[in-house]
């Protein structure tokens, strides 16, 4: 099962900081499991979100240089309320430092009600596949133009479409 948790990018500034939006809606296949009698977003889907918009404003920041991006790690984690069915968490993250191929990031989410869901730091390594040789670069190649296409889904209101 692959997770897209970002819902809209609201805001961003190059190199510093990302605002975004995952709408819970009760239809997301996980909840049916955690838990049925009282549906909540699961704790590591919610850093997955903070992940996912750090990974974002990297992306955005440094051109979509790095085709793949994955967490190396991850420190200070603590949770806040649940979140449930029918709302909104907003996600803000800051860029801390970075180097060629890492950066680390400051996460937090909030409930539509303003209360912490999650908070953390993390750190992304990003990295090609065109080393591994011709097939690597057609994957990078495919790679890069899936997730421009997609951040511009996700900050396409930004613009005004």
């Amino acid at each position: 099962m692959r997770f897209h948790l970002i819902d809209r990018i609201e805001g961003w500034e190059s190199g510093k900081s990302l605002r975004a939006a995952k709408f819970l809606a009760l239809g997301e296949e996980y909840l049916a499991d955690h838990f049925p009698r009282f549906p909540v977003m699961p704790g590591v889907l919610m850093l997955q979100a903070a992940v996912e918009a750090a990974a974002w404003l990297w992306r955005a920041t440094s051109d979509f240089r790095h085709p793949v991006i994955v967490l190396r790690e991850v420190k200070n984690v603590k949770y806040g309320t649940f979140m449930q069915p029918g709302r909104r968490m907003d996600v803000v993250v800051d860029l801390v430092k970075q180097n060629d191929d890492t950066a680390t990031f400051r996460g937090k989410g909030t409930d539509d009600a303003g209360q912490q869901t999650i908070s953390a730091q993390f750190t992304l390594h990003g990295y090609g596949l065109a080393a591994r040789g011709p097939a690597g670069a057609a994957a990078d190649e495919q790679l890069q133009k899936h997730w421009k296409a997609r951040w511009a889904l996700l900050i396409g209101e930004l613009r005004g479409q």
